[in-house]
């Protein structure tokens, strides 16, 4: 077999942390208890894709749909989110981190979104990498929002730069890989329209089983990979 890009680091990686909730159950443990797990994990990975030089990681930390789970266990989530930020904006400091977060923010209460607006604000010129937290979100949302704006701007005809840059991810680049853990084997409404092209892994670990290792094994698998974007070889 041929080895493509050997070595070689993806730019882009988006991740689905599926499984925070069933890791817990399985052990006997709240559900909580695997969402602070899962915590941990997303630190350990993100400065792992800080030092191996990822330029962007995003991790989809709460989908539009989620908004339907019971509201004590919502309103704890979002405790956690903003005690994490808190917590962990060292970290992003003293990684150079670009903080983001894409999604419909007009449906996070007020403390939240001032957590959020004050992170972006003070990292807003670091450049190492960029870390995007996908966060009541939803990929159908995000595009048809996307069309009305572009309906409002009173465009009759549309191209690819068009769309593309009326999307929540304008100026970031479409995905290499996409890693979904869980043990499930669907996109559940993340990036539909960015993933076009992104290798895609399956993981069949709870996200708070998920480290730095496995994350280097699939950087390895994907350099294994050819990548012709629908051109012969």
């Amino acid at each position: 077999m041929k080895i493509k890009r050997e070595n070689n680091i993806p730019n882009h990686i988006a991740i689905v942390m599926d499984g925070n909730g069933r890791w817990a159950l399985n052990k006997n443990l709240d559900r909580f208890k695997g969402h602070e797990k899962g915590v941990r994990v997303v630190k350990e990975v993100t400065k792992y894709c800080s030092e191996i030089g990822v330029k962007y990681l995003t991790l989809y930390t709460f989908s539009n749909e989620n908004w339907k789970r019971p509201a004590n266990e919502v309103i704890s989530l979002m405790k956690l989110f903003r005690k994490t930020l808190i917590d962990e904006i060292n970290l992003i400091l003293e990684n150079d981190i670009k903080f983001k977060v894409i999604g419909d923010k007009t449906k996070l209460d007020i403390l939240t979104r001032k957590k959020i607006d004050d992170l972006e604000s003070k990292t807003k010129n670091n450049k190492n990498m960029q870390l995007i937290l996908a966060l009541s979100y939803g990929s159908r949302q995000e595009i048809i929002t996307a069309v009305n704006n572009l309906l409002r701007k009173n465009k009759n005809k549309v191209n690819l730069d068009d769309f593309i840059n009326s999307l929540f991810t304008r100026n970031i680049p479409d995905p290499d890989i996409l890693i979904r853990t869980g043990f499930e084997k669907r996109i559940s409404n993340f990036l539909l329209w960015q993933i076009a092209y992104s290798e895609i892994f399956f993981i069949d670990e709870y996200w708070p089983n998920f480290n730095k290792k496995i994350l280097k094994n699939i950087i390895k698998d994907y350099n294994l990979r050819e990548r012709r974007y629908g051109k012969l070889d």
